[in-house]
């Protein structure tokens, strides 16, 4: 009977563990992520640089984007986001937060960005879902998050008119980098 009790315990405890290390998040159209986002821009990352945060002490990620194109908001020739999360190769201690995007040095994105949090934190909204990765495909400039770009929000919007994005007939989760950002822009105009 002790012995029933205590791998019953232990199953009830690993579905609750597994249950806790899951993100989930509804989908956010590219409508919502437009009249959301306070800052948003093209642009490259330059660097990436785990270290502990002097606000909090946690480990974060420092990345540092050369801005290409500013779509909406307020940044300069660079912008630096701080996320919580990275491996700290000084400490050896890693804390990976799950859903948290990670961004390449030396590759394109184009990043929704919310307010920074009170520690100054700031994450892609929805987090993936806020970044999209830009690249080149047979000459053309495409950004892509992986997801269909013409997909309906979770809920409806107040807007009598939907702005139209040009997908890749082969496949809506791309779109040329140029439409894409015209059709950012014109979520945006009141």
């Amino acid at each position: 009977m002790k012995l029933q009790t205590t791998i019953i315990t232990l199953a009830l405890n690993f579905f609750a563990i597994s249950t806790v290390s899951a993100t989930s998040l509804l989908p956010i159209s590219l409508e919502q992520l437009s009249t959301r986002a306070s800052l948003i821009f093209y642009g490259t990352v330059v660097s990436n640089e785990v270290r502990k945060d002097d606000t909090n002490k946690r480990i974060a990620t420092f990345t540092t984007f050369k801005i290409a194109e500013l779509i909406k908001g307020d940044a300069g020739s660079t912008h630096t986001i701080k996320q919580i999360g990275g491996i700290h190769a000084e400490s050896k201690t890693r804390l990976l937060i799950h859903g948290v995007p990670e961004f390449q040095t030396g590759k394109d994105y184009v990043v929704f960005l919310p307010e920074k949090s009170a520690l100054g934190f700031s994450s892609p909204l929805g987090l993936h879902q806020g970044q999209f990765s830009v690249t080149n495909i047979n000459d053309e400039t495409i950004v892509s998050n992986g997801r269909n770009l013409n997909q309906p929000a979770a809920t409806q919007s107040s807007r009598s008119i939907q702005v139209p994005l040009a997908v890749r007939a082969d496949n809506p989760s791309q779109a040329r980098l140029q439409d894409f950002i015209n059709t950012v822009r014109a979520y945006n105009i009141k």
